[in-house]
């Protein structure tokens, strides 16, 4: 669903590449979390699949669609929830869910439309009241609804959970693995060992623009995962 090959991003006067010759490959039914510092190359990586940049070299491949070829079609297949959610304040719940729905050239009945964002975990007297009252977490909740309204294949979030309360992001995390059971594609930028640990089926570690380490979450514990996240960069930091 979400493949990277040989994906490369360098800027004009850059030491090295944000992004340096990346495979990685998510297919249906996966929650693969990558984590990393700032500066890793976490967000390149996002930004190469939404076609906000183009590749130096390589490709990113939307449920087989080149996103820097065909940046609509590649658009079609996926959704993505950055760490704020933005929407409409003025307008309920539902009312943004109907409009975004609408600009993106899919079509729910609105019955349809409520019932997605009961299964995104917001209750039907929150779908009615303007979301200038939301928390951060029932915004995410909506972003969730206007994926599943648009059919969405594959799921790219930065950084999902960042402010949440635990109790939100237990709730959020418990939607992803949902949605991962539905068969969906998910690829999650996250600070957050413990969040991928929860809801990851793999785990990437980036360093200088390279996936550096890749785990099945089965098969490390936390402190394992933690102990090769530290090791990674104090190795670094002494070369």
């Amino acid at each position: 669903m979400l493949e990277a090959r040989n994906l490369t991003k360098r800027y004009d006067g850059a030491p090295a590449p944000s992004l340096d010759r990346l495979d990685l490959n998510v297919p249906a039914g996966e929650v693969f979390c990558l984590l990393g510092p700032n500066g890793a190359g976490k967000t390149t990586t996002v930004n190469l699949f939404l076609n906000f940049i183009d590749p130096t070299e390589g490709h990113a491949l939307v449920c087989g669609i080149d996103a820097a070829a065909d940046p609509l079609g590649a658009r079609a297949k996926l959704a993505y929830i950055p760490e704020t959610v933005m929407l409409y304040g003025a307008l309920t719940g539902l009312e943004n869910l109907r409009y975004f729905t609408e600009v993106s050239g899919a079509t729910a009945a609105p019955d349809k439309l409520l019932s997605l964002l009961l299964t995104a975990g917001l209750t039907e007297e929150a779908a009615m009241r303007p979301v200038r009252g939301y928390s951060k977490g029932m915004r995410q909740k909506v972003g969730v609804a206007i994926a599943l309204a648009r059919n969405a294949q594959a799921l790219v979030l930065d950084e999902p959970t960042s402010g949440l309360d635990p109790l939100a992001a237990n709730e959020f995390a418990a939607l992803i693995e949902r949605l991962r059971r539905e068969g969906m594609a998910v690829l999650m930028v996250t600070h957050d060992l413990f969040l991928a640990k929860q809801c990851g089926t793999r785990i990437g570690i980036m360093a200088k623009g390279k996936l550096a380490s890749v785990f099945g979450a089965d098969d490390v514990d936390h402190p394992g995962l933690e102990r090769a996240y530290l090791d990674l960069f104090i190795a670094e930091k002494a070369a």
